[in-house]
This record gives structure tokens, sequence and C-alpha cells, in this order.
């Protein structure tokens, strides 16, 4: 009794499709690795399941790369990525053909590579010369008036400061000269005259024991 014809249609149990899916990717995968021994064809698989998964074979005599070259050439459609590649080649391209120029430029700026050079381009380089002179010295003056600031700034705090020890000291000075002023000195005699006796300051006194 043969096996029963099975519809073709998405299977909707998640565990039937995803058993069924492993069965016959395993199955066609068989199929493509004796296809390439028995009749000496290249073969390239790829297999995408629903959870984005992939899986592939491809003859060890060939790669996927050279299979789709050979499947461009047969069908005569262009590659799919000739046009991002071509894109990628003129950015390149452009690149490096600036950065040749920067450097050309350099060169002469430098005074090399000048002597092939006509009247009228040695004028453009003298002309960026003295530009960039002029920058390198309104800088070099901008960095001259920022230091001479800030020395000013400096110099006047020094002044303040010095002034404001010269009032210290001047003030330390009269003190002292009032100290021994004999009037200053006669008032401070004359309050402690007027405070009670135990407040006086007493002379200190020779420690009677020690003369014993």
């Amino acid at each position: 009794m043969g096996r029963g014809k099975i519809e073709i249609k998405r299977i909707e149990n998640s565990s039937n499709r995803q058993v069924t899916y492993s069965k016959r990717r395993n199955g066609i995968i068989k199929k493509a690795k004796e296809i390439t021994v028995l009749c000496d064809a290249q073969v390239s698989l790829v297999i995408f399941a629903s959870s984005g998964k992939m899986h592939e074979y491809c003859s060890p005599s060939t790669t996927l790369i050279d299979i789709l070259d050979r499947y461009h050439k047969q069908s005569g459609k262009s590659r799919l990525w000739d046009a991002k590649h071509e894109n990628l080649s003129n950015e390149i391209d452009r690149i490096k053909k600036e950065n040749d120029n920067m450097q050309i430029e350099l060169r002469h700026l430098k005074g090399e590579d000048i002597t092939s050079l006509h009247h009228q381009e040695l004028m453009v380089i003298e002309e960026a010369l003295d530009n960039g002179l002029a920058s390198v010295r309104d800088k070099m003056m901008e960095y001259y008036n920022m230091k001479k600031t800030n020395d000013e700034i400096l110099e006047d705090m020094n002044k303040r400061l010095r002034f404001f020890w010269q009032q210290q000291e001047m003030a330390m000075e009269e003190n002292v000269r009032e100290m021994e002023n004999p009037y200053h000195q006669q008032r401070v005699r004359d309050y402690n005259s007027q405070m009670p006796f135990a407040f006086r300051v007493q002379p200190i006194q020779p420690n009677l024991q020690e003369r014993m």
C-alpha cells in the first residue's frame, strides 16, 4: 500500500511545520550532494527558515560567488550588487584623487616640485603663503595681547598686595609706638588701680618651699 498524497499547503501547526522543514531540508541537501558526486555538477543551495536561520550547501569544487557569476553571465541579468559596488568604487577613487591633490599642494607650499609650475600657479601659491603667514601673525598677536593683559592684571594684584602689607606694617608700628608712649603706660596704671585687688596682675612670688 503506497503513501497517501499530501496536499501542498502551509502547515498550520508550528510543531509539525518545524519537523517537516527539518526533514525536507535535510533531504534537499542530501540530493544536492548526490547530484554533485554522481553528475559532476556544481550546485549551490541556500535555505532560510521562517525563523531567519540560514542553511547552505555548495559543491566542493566551486563557491557561491562563482556560481552567481556564472548565473549572471548565462541569464544576461546584471549583478544585484553592481550599482552599490560602482558607487563605492567611484567614492574611493574620488577620495584618492583628492588626497593626491592635497599632497601635491602641500609639497608646493613647502617649496618642493615647483620647477614645472607656471607663473600664474606660482602666484597662487605665493598668495596662499601670504594669507597663511598673515593668519599666523594675527594668532601670535592675539596670544601676545592676551599675555600682556594677564601680566597687567598680575602686576595690579601685586601692587594691591604690597599696599595692603604696607598698611598692616604701619598699623603694627603705630600700635607699638602707642604701647611705648608714657601717657599710654600711665593710663594702664590708672586702669589697674581702679580694678579690684583680686583681678590685678600680681608679681610672681618665689616659692617659699624652695627657700627652706
